[in-house]
């Protein structure tokens, strides 16, 4: 049996799971995330309050 003398040239996907938009999401959840604790420790109410969602 004879091997394949090229191989090919794949790229990644634009859209969908790839490694990039991964990592990318993964970010933006932890800048939320901090963002969030840091505003229940300056305002002392919670992410909901604070939109005025739910009343405290």
């Amino acid at each position: 049996m004879t091997e394949p003398t090229q191989v090919p040239q794949a790229t990644d996907p634009k859209m969908g799971f790839n490694t990039y938009a991964e990592r990318l999401n993964g970010r933006a959840a932890m800048i939320g995330f901090i963002l969030a604790v840091g505003i229940e420790f300056v305002t002392g109410q919670g992410l909901l309050a604070w939109l005025g969602i739910i009343n405290p």
